[in-house]
C-alpha cells in the first residue's frame, strides 16, 4: 500500500507540473500560426532546416501552424516564433495578430513555466508589431522601429547566458526594456557601436533581451538571419558573410536557458 500511495504522489506532482514536465525530452514548437499563408523567408523545412535539427539533440522539436491555445500548448515546453506577420502575403488569406485571448493564454502559460522565443524584423519583412508588442508588454518588452546594420558582435564575457560568445548580426530593430515591470526584464546584448559595422546605422540600444515572468522564460530578439542554414556556416545572407561567429552555441544556450534547463550562468 505504501508503495502505490507514492506512485499515485509521483503521478500527481508529474501531472500537476504543467510545460516543465512533459514526458521524455522537452518539446520544442516551431510556431508558423502567425505567419502569413505563402511567407516563405524563415520555413521550417528551408531556411530553419539546420537550426531545428540541431535542436533535435535535446528537443523534441514539433512544427504546425495551429492557434496557440490551452489545449495545444499543454505539453510544450518552448514555442519560438518568429517574424510574426502583419499583411496577407500575394491572393492568400491575412494573418492571424495576437488577439487578447490569445495574449492572455500565451501570457499564462508562460508564468506558468513556460518558454517563449520571440523575434522579428521590421525591415521589409512584413513584420506585424502593435499587437506583437501587446504581448511583449506582459514581459517587459517592446520592439521598437531602430536598426542596426550588419556587424560581428563580441559578447562580453558578463552578458547573461551567452557570455564570451560572438554573435553574426545581420541586421534589426532594438528593443526597449520596462525597468518596473516584474518580470525583470534584462538586456543580453547591447549594440557595440565600435565594431565595424556594413552599413550607416549603429545607434546605442538593445538586440537581444530575457525576461522572467513567474516561472517562465522569454527570449525576444531581433533579427533572423543569424539563425538561417548559410549564417551558421559562415556563408552568406544578404550579401554579406560573417565566417567567425558563434551563432548555433548562442541559439543553443538559449533555447536551454528559456526551456529551463540550461547549465550555464545567467
Amino acid at each position: 500500500m505504501k508503495t502505490l500511495a507514492r506512485l499515485v504522489i509521483i503521478a500527481a506532482l508529474i501531472f500537476s507540473a504543467g510545460p516543465l514536465m512533459a514526458a521524455g525530452k522537452p518539446v520544442f514548437l516551431y510556431s508558423r500560426h502567425y505567419n502569413a499563408k505563402g511567407e516563405n523567408r524563415y520555413e521550417a523545412d528551408t531556411a530553419f532546416k539546420e537550426v531545428l535539427k540541431r535542436l533535435n539533440g535535446d528537443f523534441e522539436v514539433r512544427v504546425h501552424d495551429k492557434p496557440l491555445t490551452k489545449e495545444n500548448l499543454k505539453d510544450v515546453r518552448v514555442v519560438m516564433i518568429a517574424n510574426p506577420s502583419d499583411k496577407a502575403f500575394s491572393n492568400n488569406a491575412a494573418p492571424p495578430h495576437f488577439s487578447a485571448k490569445d495574449i492572455a493564454t500565451i501570457s499564462q502559460w508562460v508564468r506558468d513555466g513556460g518558454g517563449l522565443i520571440i523575434s522579428g524584423n521590421q525591415e521589409d519583412h512584413n513584420l506585424e508589431i502593435e499587437d506583437t508588442n501587446k504581448l511583449l508588454s506582459n514581459f517587459g518588452l517592446q520592439f521598437t522601429n531602430l536598426y542596426t546594420d550588419f556587424k560581428p558582435i563580441n559578447v562580453p564575457k558578463s552578458a547573461p547566458i551567452i557570455g564570451g560568445l560572438r554573435w553574426a548580426f545581420f541586421s534589426g530593430n532594438q528593443i526597449l526594456l520596462d525597468d518596473k515591470s516584474p518580470a525583470r526584464p534584462k538586456a543580453v546584448v547591447n549594440n557595440d557601436a565600435t565594431a565595424p559595422v556594413k552599413g550607416t546605422r549603429n545607434p546605442p540600444g538593445i538586440l537581444m533581451a530575457v525576461s522572467e515572468p513567474g516561472k517562465g522564460h522569454v527570449v525576444a530578439f531581433t533579427d533572423n538571419g543569424w539563425l538561417i542554414n548559410e549564417a551558421f556556416s559562415g556563408g552568406i545572407v544578404a550579401e554579406i558573410r560573417i565566417p567567425e561567429q558563434d551563432n548555433w552555441e548562442i541559439f543553443h544556450r538559449l533555447a536551454k536557458w528559456v526551456a529551463g534547463t540550461a547549465t550555464t550562468q545567467r
